[in-house]
């Protein structure tokens, strides 16, 4: 006779099924941000702590080039500003995309920021700052 499955089992079972296959669709960025995708196109970074909008960018343009194979001068743009993850319940996000949302203000600004979309800057700007605190890595031994 045939072992019975408590309902412990195909709980944990239902669990699992429902946890891995999000799991294997996640991007770690150069930053180690988490990168998802949302839907046609549109991309999320999830927030870890500490971090700042550079931190996103980098996440975003990283994903792009890899993933997406966006070239160097492609436009990356925030689809939606921080916000609730979609992916990723009770934690923060930013969604991006390689195309502009509808209607959004496209015009560039000096300052980086989360917050509105249709701020945009090319991959290579974005990627670059992945690697703005690399320095901060590297330890210096007094003589």
């Amino acid at each position: 006779m045939p072992a019975q499955l408590s309902t412990r089992t195909i709980t944990l079972a239902a669990t699992l099924a429902m946890i891995l296959p999000s799991a294997a669709l996640a991007f770690r960025a150069f930053n180690r941000m988490e990168v998802l995708p949302v839907s046609n196109g549109v991309y999320e970074v999830v927030s870890e702590v500490g971090a700042g909008p550079t931190n996103y960018w980098c996440g975003a343009g990283d994903y792009a080039q890899r993933v997406l194979g966006a070239g160097s001068t492609d436009r990356v743009y925030i689809w939606q500003g921080i916000g609730p993850s979609v992916n990723r319940p009770g934690k923060k996000s930013v969604q991006f995309s390689l195309t502009p949302p509808p209607g959004a203000d496209t015009s560039t600004g000096y300052s980086v920021n989360v917050d509105r979309p249709g701020d945009n800057m090319n991959v290579s700007m974005a990627q670059n700052y992945c690697y703005d605190r690399r320095a901060d890595a590297v330890q210096f031994v007094g003589t």
